[in-house]
């Protein structure tokens, strides 16, 4: 079943209602679905995936562990220095992790890269996850729906702001990688 079809029907020709065909069923749904299960389901999909990343970078550490040249990096001093300040302040850095687009990612895998305890893991991925969810069924809802609101009742003005969005994205992304290659001499 695709969904925004389905809300950008039930945006034009009125609003939604709920199972008993009375109640509003709210800006934070999805073609009607029930908040709590918006959010339970948002909440399950970043705990499998923040999981699976944690656990790839287990795998990678486990295979890199038989290579002499990086098993030898990481038994250095300041090497396990600095892995003992991850396992021991990485869990904040985890959680707030989520707040974010794209770091989280690379966190996760650090986490499990450089074997953080996984109890320490855990903990703050299951408050990362209340986060993660939270912003985008909340937040995240909302915008979807606004933006099939807008392109139901005037595509030309989604399309221009997905435009102007990609621009600006390319534009950054132009200067960060200049600003880093002259900061590199290359």
């Amino acid at each position: 079943m695709l969904l925004a079809p389905a809300l950008a029907a039930t945006l034009a020709t009125g609003p939604v209602t709920g199972s008993d065909g009375t109640e509003p069923a709210g800006v934070f749904t999805i073609a009607g679905v029930p908040f709590w299960v918006v959010y339970l389901a948002a909440f399950c999909i970043v705990l499998v995936r923040a999981q699976a990343t944690y656990w790839a970078g287990r795998g990678v550490a486990r295979g890199t562990a038989r290579n002499g040249r990086v098993s030898d990096l990481l038994s250095r001093p300041g090497a396990l220095a600095a892995i003992e300040r991850i396992h021991r302040w990485g869990p904040p850095a985890v959680t707030l992790s989520f707040f974010t687009v794209g770091v989280q990612t690379l966190v996760n895998l650090a986490a499990g890269y450089l074997r953080m305890p996984f109890g320490r893991y855990l903990v703050a991925l299951l408050a990362g996850c209340v986060v993660w969810a939270t912003i985008w069924t909340t937040v995240g809802t909302a915008a979807v729906n606004a933006a099939i609101a807008v392109g139901v009742r005037h595509p030309v003005t989604l399309v221009a702001i997905g435009l102007g969005a990609v621009a600006l994205v390319t534009w950054v992304a132009y200067r960060l990688t200049r600003r880093s290659r002259a900061g590199t001499g290359a």
